[in-house]
């Protein structure tokens, strides 16, 4: 028994020295840490010191900076790239850009650009793509639009944020095709379809031919860059059999605005089973002036509140045959009273429609 117990305290013993040997070591490997990130550190604010001048004076034109630059030791290159390329990721200066793109042509940066685009580490190749993106390289679009199948999510990402930069129209089939991926951030699948525009619309119109399956993502794409060449299209899917679908084509329908042709399927929908749907169709007939359309909307003001003040706001932008409606119904009690009074004391005050189009 004696035998066992020495045996057990013995195991303990090592047991416990093997445990503080690691919390030791692991001590020591922060401690290593720390130091190596603020070396680092430290070292980035001394190198950006020493050529934040020089940049600024290469950019001006200046040969004896620009000579500097060019001496420069190829581990500062991607320091120099980032002082030379990160303003213009935050501000699209058409005079900066063209400053920028002759410095780096004359210090070779996209051919070192070029090189971080093959990197193992996903950050250069985040880096490069920014890069040729700021610089609207256009040669690189294809490089481009293939880093949207990077491994790492953040580099595809921003290689969609790069041909938002760029707006080469012939990446434009590879843009569209990935508006269903949705390993890419929505917020930046939305923002490069705005910054092409209209541009898209044909590519989202024949693609939504051949591939119903996705009509949300196209309606949805419409309502950002959709002109009134969309509206025979979103007015057909306003009939759709799917709820979201019909709801994101009237929405689609009430940022191009609707025409003579395309007010009936508004109107149609405003007795959708489907209550976002009416709120849709609501907001869509924005602006129109029908007495009979006025009429419609009216019966829509004791519907559900987002249906409602829908129909309520958009009955406030239709003039002589929308104000009629309310006075008719600014007596009664309920919710049609309290909107419809509402509505004419914003109109008597001028102040602004709550739902004013952008």
């Amino acid at each position: 028994m004696n035998h066992l117990a020495a045996i057990f305290e013995r195991d303990t013993l090592l047991l416990v020295g093997i445990a503080l040997a690691f919390a030791a070591a692991m001590i020591v490997a922060v401690v290593i840490e720390r130091i190596a990130v603020a070396a680092h550190e430290a070292w980035l604010r001394r190198l950006t010191a020493h050529y934040t001048p020089l940049v600024r004076l290469a950019l001006a034109g200046d040969p004896g900076a620009r000579a500097a630059l060019r001496r420069s030791h190829s581990w500062h290159r991607l320091t120099i790239a980032r002082m030379i390329l990160i303003p213009l990721i935050k501000e699209r200066d058409p005079a900066r850009i063209a400053e920028a793109r002759e410095l780096v042509d004359v210090l070779s940066l996209v051919a070192f650009a070029e090189r971080l685009l093959g990197s193992p580490w996903w950050w250069r190749r985040g880096m490069a793509l920014r890069a040729l993106g700021a610089m609207q390289s256009a040669d690189h679009t294809n490089a481009i639009v293939a880093a949207l199948d990077d491994s790492n999510n953040d580099v595809r990402n921003t290689a969609l944020d790069a041909l938002a930069d760029m707006q080469n129209p012939a990446s434009l089939p590879a843009i569209i095709v990935r508006l269903h991926d949705a390993s890419l951030d929505r917020g930046r699948r939305e923002a490069v379809l705005a910054a092409f525009g209209a541009r898209c619309e044909p590519f989202l119109l024949d693609l939504a031919d051949v591939d119903p399956e996705h009509r949300l993502n196209y309606a949805q794409a419409l309502g950002i860059c959709g002109t009134a060449a969309a509206r025979p299209t979103l007015c057909e899917w306003s009939g759709d059999s799917r709820a979201d679908v019909r709801a994101a084509a009237l929405e689609a329908l009430s940022r191009t605005g609707v025409d003579q042709a395309s007010v009936p399927f508004a109107v149609a929908a405003l007795e959708d089973r489907d209550a976002t749907v009416r709120a849709m169709a609501a907001t869509a007939l924005h602006g129109c002036a029908d007495r009979d359309t006025a009429a419609s909307l009216a019966r829509h003001l004791d519907d559900s509140w987002a249906v409602a003040v829908g129909a309520a706001r958009t009955l406030r932008t239709m003039e002589a045959a929308g104000r009629a409606e309310l006075e008719a119904r600014a007596t009664r009690d309920g919710l049609p009273g309290l909107l419809a009074r509402q509505m004419l004391w914003d109109a008597k005050t001028s102040r602004p429609p709550w739902c004013t189009r952008t």
